[in-house]
């Protein structure tokens, strides 16, 4: 072959290449570039875990952390720490070609040390709801599960525009969100369950704090006076941390019986489940609007 000719197939070889390339900015505005869809894919949230499900890129999932419980099919898949402490030795030894990190929730400097190994990264931490349609589609583009990926996001943003619309006029109520029990936590405005509360005519107590899951005292929730007060918990069908909001009976929410449950895994993980966490807090501030 002449070189006329090598350098002609090395040009067409180079043009494939950067074709089949895939590349997206993650949550950081890092740019993340595959050659080829991701085929072993490390999950370090439970949140990770769904929303790669959702995007179509389960069957390329080769581990998690702990609690990755959604789908069913997330139980099965082996685990690599938790979101707090990662399992670095065994997320290496998978060898895989993309780690999907948690921006707020994982050690820095564990996700910093596997990207200084070479493998690829990509960082979510979805602030608004957006953005959670957003890493649908950027996800599927790197497992190359656009269409499934696609669908699931235009079907998220459907749902969150019909809520928009519905509760629009809605009139505001005051929220108290509490994401923990020890030490006591609630969300800021620059949280997605803050969102959710604007969605559905809410307006969150603690919304201008600057932290995004800030700690707070009893003290300030007592002077905020919620008209409501929602609360996760420590499982899915458990609310017991309203009982303790029952003796003071100078808040307006214990006055008007405003104390809400709704199941962690389906408001305080930015995936598409948030939607169904977003119709049932839409319901519960009817509830409480009636009984003004």
């Amino acid at each position: 072959m002449t070189l006329r000719g090598m350098l002609m197939v090395s040009g067409l070889l180079l043009a494939v290449m950067a074709r089949s390339e895939s590349c997206v900015d993650d949550d950081t505005g890092r740019t993340v570039c595959l050659t080829a869809p991701a085929q072993a894919i490390v999950a370090l949230s439970p949140g990770a875990t769904e929303i790669l499900f959702s995007a179509g890129a389960g069957e390329q999932l080769v581990a998690a952390v702990n609690f990755s419980d959604y789908p069913p099919a997330a139980k099965k898949l082996p685990r690599v720490g938790t979101f707090k402490r990662l399992d670095l030795e065994a997320i290496v030894a998978l060898q895989p070609d993309l780690v999907v990190a948690w921006g707020s929730g994982n050690p820095a400097e564990q996700v910093e040390r596997l990207m200084s190994m070479g493998l690829p990264v990509y960082v979510s931490e979805p602030r608004k709801f957006e953005d959670v349609a957003s890493n649908l589609e950027r996800l599927g583009a790197l497992a190359g599960t656009s269409s499934v990926a696609t669908g699931a996001a235009n079907a998220f943003r459907a749902g969150v525009a019909a809520l928009q619309e519905r509760y629009a006029k809605a009139a505001p109520v005051t929220v108290f969100y509490q994401v923990w029990e020890e030490p006591l936590m609630t969300v800021s405005d620059a949280h997605l369950i803050s969102e959710a509360m604007q969605i559905c005519g809410g307006v969150n107590v603690f919304g201008g704090l600057s932290a995004l899951a800030p700690h707070i005292s009893r003290e300030a929730v007592l002077e905020k006076n919620p008209q409501v007060i929602v609360a996760g918990g420590m499982g899915e069908d458990n609310p017991q941390w309203l009982e303790p909001w029952k003796q003071f009976s100078s808040l307006q929410a214990v006055q008007k019986d405003n104390l809400f449950f709704i199941a962690p895994s389906s408001l305080q993980r930015p995936t598409p489940m948030m939607l169904t966490g977003t119709r049932t807090l839409c319901r519960h501030l009817e509830t409480a609007r009636a009984r003004q």
